[in-house]
């Protein structure tokens, strides 16, 4: 390989001949080489856009206000825009595993659009004068982190939760009125409309969704402005103003000035908000996982109520044998997502003073966790929920079984009473209307509707 020499306040590193990265960039390259993952890393691709969005606006900004001249900024604008466009994303080498703060991967993108720009205009444009004019890593790097978090929620996990909402409902109106065995413990209880199963996940998914909709706007709320340590030293008073509004045309979403700079570089209170919500659908998503991978048990020695849709082979030794794959893959996510949660707690407690110094990890395990479930909710969706048959066989033949209907007739003769025929019925295998017959004086016509599990499912007193 073919090197060229480049120079920064340190002195000269040697750069590869044809990257676009500077001597900062390169240090990190060869002071981090710890995971191999990079911070272009197919979770990680927003974070890039983002960056380049970031120096497009504030180039705009800088403009704007006068500070730097038209041919830098369109200059620096059109490289920027290389870079959210995804043109340059392999130019981000730096480990996910860096400085603290950021700083690598901001100079990175420093570095990067003013080469570009450079050469657009024929004219040396300065990858810390220029592109990082009225910024600092210290606000870069969270600005980044929610307009990257939000451009990943908005387009990619949003979409995927409410396609797994509405085929969830959807499938739940085709099971209106199919009855089965309810269960709590794992144990047979009363009977209920198979719909209303599935629309206990829905409803938990929306509880979800509206709660990821809260939080979504607070990504919009953004800390550019307060550069080094929240005061917008070396940043034009109106600069944090004119950024969001370019932010806002750029981004297409209507971008605010945070609150207060200093909380935004200090803490990452919404990185830890969002990240427990993320955690939140994961579990919902595991548990609607488990569920189906119980239903689908067997197919003789299980409940064998659903049958998922054979997708592959599901053993290398068993012939015939066929796994639940989708909620097992979907489960696996979650669980990483649930790892991700306590990795972003640890690393938001590290805001010492005035800035947070575990920025870059926060970054990939937030946006890996919105990718993540926005991919399991996509395959749970179309592969799983909307594909799976009942065998209504199945479904009828533990009904007619299940002793615990008879406490349909509580109100009539009593639990202890109720308790005896159950246990009957069960020792001697036996359906619940036989053995009531016996032991009681109900004629079996009444039996019938008492214990009529279609009607049982709608609750109530039995008459």
């Amino acid at each position: 390989m073919k090197y060229r020499i480049e120079k920064d306040s340190l002195g000269e590193v040697k750069v590869p001949q044809k990257a676009l990265w500077g001597a900062q960039t390169q240090r990190a390259v060869n002071n981090f080489p710890i995971s191999g993952i990079k911070m272009d890393f197919p979770f990680t691709k927003s974070f890039v856009s983002s960056l380049g969005l970031i120096k497009d606006a504030a180039a705009k900004a800088n403009l704007r206000l006068k500070l730097i001249s038209a041919k830098k900024s369109k200059a620096i604008s059109r490289a920027a825009k290389e870079v959210w466009q995804e043109k340059h994303h392999h130019e981000f080498p730096i480990d996910v595993f860096q400085t603290g703060s950021g700083t690598s991967s901001n100079m990175n993108a420093n570095e990067v659009i003013a080469n570009i720009a450079s050469k657009l205009v024929k004219i040396e444009i300065s990858p810390n004068d220029d592109v990082n004019m009225s910024q600092s890593s210290n606000d870069v790097i969270p600005t980044a982190i929610k307009i990257s978090a939000h451009m990943d929620l908005s387009k990619k996990l949003m979409p995927a939760l409410e396609l797994l909402i509405k085929t969830i409902d959807e499938k739940a109106k085709t099971l209106k009125g199919t009855i089965k065995t309810g269960r709590t413990h794992l144990m047979d209880a009363m009977p209920i409309d198979f719909s209303e199963e599935l629309k206990a996940w829905s409803s938990q998914l929306n509880s979800s969704k509206e709660m990821l909709q809260v939080l979504e706007k607070k990504f919009l709320e953004l800390p550019q402005g307060g550069t080094a340590v929240g005061s917008g030293i070396n940043a034009h008073k109106q600069f944090a103003k004119y950024f969001t509004q370019e932010m806002s045309k750029l981004s297409g979403s209507k971008c605010t000035v945070s609150k207060n700079f200093y909380h935004e570089l200090s803490a990452q209170d919404a990185s830890v908000q969002l990240s427990g919500e993320l955690k939140n659908l994961a579990v919902m998503l595991m548990k609607i996982s488990n569920d189906l991978r119980w239903m689908n048990s067997g197919p003789l020695a299980g409940l064998s109520e659903i049958q998922l849709k054979a997708l592959q082979p599901g053993s290398s030794i068993m012939p015939g044998k066929v796994n639940p794959v989708i909620p097992e893959a979907v489960a696996m996510a979650s669980a990483d997502v649930i790892g991700n949660d306590a990795s972003i707690t640890v690393a938001a407690q590290a805001g010492s003073f005035q800035l947070n110094v575990m920025l870059p990890v926060i970054a990939y395990n937030l946006l890996k966790s919105i990718n993540l479930l926005a991919g399991a909710m996509n395959v749970l969706s179309k592969k799983a929920i909307k594909t799976f048959k009942v065998n209504n066989k199945n479904l009828e033949a533990s009904l007619a079984k299940n002793p615990i209907l008879v406490t349909a007739l509580n109100p009539i003769i009593g639990y202890e009473k109720a308790a005896a025929i159950a246990k009957k019925a069960y020792k001697e295998n036996r359906p619940i209307i036989d053995v009531a017959a016996e032991e009681t004086d109900i004629s079996v016509a009444r039996l019938k509707k008492l214990l009529d599990p279609a009607k049982l499912s709608k609750g109530g007193i039995s008459g």
